[in-house]
């Protein structure tokens, strides 16, 4: 059992203790975007597994897809379109974990 106070998990960067970093995707559950969202979700979570804290899927209304890293919006289906997982996942990095490579993604 944990210690009261205890925190389990990554705790920032590569669990280094700094502060977490949370992903949000707002999704409209009217147009039934769960399942690209939870996809999205998946790839961001397996790409940043050591940087994410928090990912989390929140169900919106209205043709919304959102991405938003710590709420600062990165990705807007309604300005941008819906994101190739690439361009996301750039955007997330730049914020999370700048100049690191993504490898094939990044050419």
């Amino acid at each position: 059992m944990d210690e009261p106070g205890a925190v389990s998990g990554p705790q920032g960067p590569g669990g280094s203790g700094g502060p977490g970093r949370r992903v949000e995707i707002e999704y409209c559950t009217q147009c039934r975007w769960l399942p690209r969202a939870a996809w999205l979700a998946q790839e961001l979570l397996t790409t940043f597994e050591a940087e994410l804290t928090e990912l989390a899927l929140r169900p919106g209304k209205g043709g919304v897809f959102v991405v938003r890293v710590d709420d600062e919006v990165v990705w807007d289906r309604r300005a941008q379109g819906f994101p190739e997982p690439t361009a996301v996942k750039k955007l997330v990095r730049d914020r999370v974990a700048p100049g690191r490579s993504l490898g094939h993604s990044d050419r």
